[in-house]
């Protein structure tokens, strides 16, 4: 989590849900360009859904929400019936990020209340 970048978009998600962080890994050997341990929300159903962990600048789970800070995307709007969010930086060097990385993230409208871009509301309703 990149928490020395400014939230450029935040989303606040559905009451029940809460955000889990896997521990990072240690290898014996180094390894290059494998990107950070994954970041995902939890929702009441038991669905886990994964986010951009290079991107997270913040994470909140409060009020029996997740909210969640990102430095580098931006929302785009509704495309096919989710919400769309664009990768437009990187917060981190090349070499510390996965050759794998998302350009683009997509969520189902169901899964969040609100979206805020540059501290404006965008989409939704705040939690």
């Amino acid at each position: 989590m990149n928490e020395d970048a400014p939230a450029f978009c935040v989303v606040e998600f559905v009451q029940g849900s809460h955000v889990d962080q896997e521990r990072p890994f240690a290898p014996g050997l180094p390894i290059v360009q494998n990107g950070p341990p994954g970041t995902f929300v939890t929702f009441a159903t038991g669905r886990r859904v994964p986010l951009p962990t290079d991107q997270i600048t913040s994470v909140e789970n409060v009020g029996g929400a997740a909210r969640v800070g990102f430095g580098g995307m931006r929302f785009d709007g509704i495309e096919g019936g989710q919400l769309t969010f664009r990768r437009v930086r990187d917060l981190a060097p090349e070499d510390q990020l996965s050759p794998e990385r998302g350009r683009r993230m997509t969520l189902e409208r169901e899964m969040v209340a609100a979206v805020f871009m540059e501290g404006r509301l965008a989409w939704g309703r705040p939690v």
